[in-house]
């Protein structure tokens, strides 16, 4: 008598059927994972520029002043700066294609917080 080696047509189902479920969970775990990192990345890159602002105010004698260079962006958010006055601003991060989510974040010189993906965010 011959021995087959091999396994069953049921045996591999059920291999399937325990992979499709694990993917199942894993997956929208991990897109979500990408979406928190996204938004501390934003978050991260808005407080910095606020920060940049500020340091720029003390060196200039208490006041804000236009076209005062921003050099923080990274592949997901792109930061811009608005209505630059001598006593406010507004700092911008926006999403680029690369992001998975879609919207900015905004802060101010009073530090108000907003933008469309504000709630999303935590922000």
């Amino acid at each position: 008598m011959n021995k087959q080696n091999g396994f069953t047509l049921i045996e591999l189902m059920i291999t399937v059927v325990i992979l499709g479920i694990l993917a199942a969970i894993a997956v929208p775990s991990y897109l979500q994972y990408v979406e928190r990192t996204q938004c501390e990345d934003g978050k991260a890159l808005l407080s910095s520029a606020a920060q940049q602002m500020e340091r720029r105010r003390a060196e200039k004698g208490g006041k804000y002043q236009a076209g005062t260079p921003i050099n923080h962006s990274s592949t997901i958010f792109t930061i811009a700066v608005s209505g630059v006055t001598a006593t406010s601003y507004t700092l911008t991060a926006t999403t680029t294609s690369a992001a998975r989510i879609s919207g900015n974040l905004t802060v101010n010189a009073a530090n108000t917080r907003g933008g469309s993906l504000a709630g999303q965010c935590n922000w």
